[in-house]
């Protein structure tokens, strides 16, 4: 029998491994800024075109590379940050393996010119699937220029399993912004299909942070710095009342290197323990630098992922610093007895011979349970000389007389034979009376007892069918505004806009695009016609993107959740008979009335067999 292990060709092995380090486009993209970073680059330019399958270019000012480096560059393991294996544990670097450039070759045509400073001519470099079709010297700027032009042109199914631009292009947004945030002293542009998308000049992180996410963040941000002889931690967090319902803005970055890390995470959360509003995660932006040789980064192909030698002292100290940065700039509640303007302050005492004693009138003869003369006894009260007025009410004794008036039911209730919820029952609303309880519920008498109704879990019902159907038919109905409002959107919720704004205007949005991250809104649905049209964007969005990440939701289906949780009257909301009858029919009406979008029961019902059996504990 033959031998039957082979070696792979260089050209498979370089597939197998793009398979790990490019999975998409935003992969290409984060290894080639971070080559440019690492080159001692300050500025830096990412041109995209068609959310980058058709091209990629990264121009950088580094200190470029010779002819021979250049050629190297691509060769599976050939790198210039570690040279043997004790340099993994002292890595300052974004790369080390020498597995990107290989692996982007393999799969994309590649074009690179590069200079050095002390070098007339550059060098370019042509190499489609491994294959090197050209090498020769030109004319270039000092740095590098790389493009990746149509990316996994060699492997279709690869190139089928990507999703729509929208989608990859906020992809490439989040990871352009890890590596902006990452780097403030850098100058980054991004320009997407000829439009600039982000102009950031070299700044301090603070105004790199506004500069990437809006002028509002400006007031949002608290910052945290803590120095230790095992971490330093220097960044900033966002107030409670900012936070949002989704974790996009959270970012942890080690030695400048963005991690995820579920367990440093979760000493953040710690910290706003009992400041924010339940499901809601703050903003974060911090930076631990530590002993490279304490760290272990090797862990995964991505290098998103670090293991540490003293993981607990870590988290403790995360969750100190940011705690007390919060109480330090009066986030948290706190009293201060030494401020001049306590409560001390305020009271001014007088003299003792200032003070007057109140006096008190009142009638010795006055008798609540006798009749009889009662109207000479006020007259002579009042003639008294008294003028201050009688706090008892001239018709006290009438107020009984009023509630004798009232007819007083009696129901005889049979425990013998309990009758069940019956729904066809239940519909019949409009002959029955509903009360509030609380402003939370809607409660009403049904034969077997009485039934409460969560208003708000069931306006969500009634809101998401509604919006589903809409969705299917295109007959969402439009509330024209008089003035059209001009909204302004960061980078990435401008992107998912893009890719649901058809579905968006089926619901009743008008809404078209007006120059760079910004909308104008023409045009709401009918039933959110009393909400803000950034508000409403925002909000809505924000909904999407967490149904998105938790659920896995169809797009229509996730739209129309997020939309309905937004639209939906909320707990502590006071509604009249009409309302509530109003509410409870619609919901009856729909395919599930007894479902919430959360999974949990819209309506409960309490039978008197339950109630007798509590009075009889």
């Amino acid at each position: 029998m033959s031998d039957i292990i082979q070696l792979l060709p260089d050209s498979v092995a370089n597939q197998i491994a793009a398979g790990e380090v490019v999975q998409r486009p935003a992969s290409a993209v984060k290894e080639l800024i971070e080559n440019a970073i690492d080159a001692g680059a300050d500025k830096i330019q990412l041109i995209i075109k068609d959310a980058g399958k058709s091209l990629i270019q990264v121009i950088d000012n580094g200190c470029g590379m010779s002819l021979t480096d250049a050629r190297m560059s691509f060769e599976r393991h050939a790198t210039s940050k570690i040279k043997k294996a004790e340099d993994l544990f002292a890595i300052r670097t974004m790369g080390f393996r020498g597995e990107a450039m290989a692996s982007i070759a393999a799969i994309a045509q590649v074009e690179l010119k590069t200079r050095r400073h002390e070098d007339e001519l550059g060098t370019c470099i042509i190499i489609e699937g491994s294959e090197v079709l050209s090498q020769e010297a030109c004319s270039a700027n000092t740095g590098t220029s790389i493009c990746v032009k149509n990316l996994f042109y060699n492997i279709p199914a690869r190139r089928n399993f990507l999703k729509s631009n929208p989608v990859e292009m906020r992809h490439i947004i989040d990871e352009f912004q890890r590596m902006a945030l990452a780097n403030p002293l850098i100058f980054f542009t991004l320009h997407h299909d000829g439009q600039e998308i982000y102009h950031l000049p070299g700044v301090a992180l603070k105004q790199r942070i506004v500069h990437l996410f809006g002028g509002n963040y400006n007031q949002r941000l608290v910052p945290v710095e803590e120095d230790t002889t095992i971490i330093k931690l220097h960044g900033f967090v966002g107030k409670p009342e900012f936070a949002r319902r989704t974790r996009g803005e959270q970012f942890f970055f080690v030695n400048n290197r963005f991690i995820k890390d579920a367990y440093l995470n979760h000493a953040v959360l710690t910290a706003f323990a009992e400041l924010l509003p339940d499901d809601t995660f703050p903003l974060y932006v911090l930076f631990i630098d530590i002993d490279p040789s304490k760290i272990d980064i090797n862990v995964h192909p991505t290098k998103t992922e670090i293991k540490y030698q003293d993981e607990k002292a870590i988290y403790a100290i995360i969750r100190s610093a940011v705690k007390r940065s919060l109480g330090r700039y009066n986030i948290t509640p706190s009293l201060d007895f030494d401020q001049e303007n306590s409560i001390e302050h305020l009271i001014t005492a007088k003299p003792f011979e200032q003070i007057i004693a109140p006096v008190i009138s009142f009638n010795p003869d006055f008798n609540p349970f006798t009749t009889e003369k009662k109207i000479e006894r006020e007259q002579s009260f009042r003639n008294s000389g008294n003028q201050h007025h009688s706090p008892i009410p001239k018709n006290w004794d009438t107020l009984y007389e009023i509630s004798k008036k009232e007819p007083v039911i009696q129901q005889e209730i049979h425990t013998e034979k309990i009758i069940s919820i019956d729904e066809q029952e239940i519909r019949k609303s409009s002959e029955r009376q509903f009360f509030q309880v609380h402003n939370r519920f809607i409660m009403s008498q049904i034969k077997s007892g009485f039934m409460l109704i969560n208003q708000q879990a069931a306006h969500e019902r009634v809101l998401y069918e509604r919006f589903l159907q809409q969705l299917e038919t295109h007959s969402g109905v439009s509330q024209q505004s008089l003035f059209p409002q001009s909204v302004t959107l960061n980078s990435s919720d401008f992107e998912l806009l893009k890719e649901l704004l058809p579905d968006i205007r089926a619901l009743g949005f008008d809404i078209r695009e007006f120059g760079k991250n910004t909308v104008v809104v023409e045009g709401i649905p009918a039933e959110l016609s009393n909400v803000g049209e950034h508000e409403l964007l925002e909000h809505l969005l924000e909904g999407f993107k967490n149904n998105q990440a938790i659920l896995k939701l169809d797009k229509r289906d996730n739209l129309a959740r997020a939309l309905a949780r937004n639209a939906a009257i909320k707990t502590g909301a006071k509604l009249s008979s009409e309302e509530m009858n109003l509410l409870t029919d619609q919901l009856f009406a729909c395919q599930m009335p007894n479902l919430a979008l959360n999974g949990k029961p819209v309506i409960t019902t309490f039978t008197l067999t339950e109630l007798l059996e509590r009075f009889e504990k």
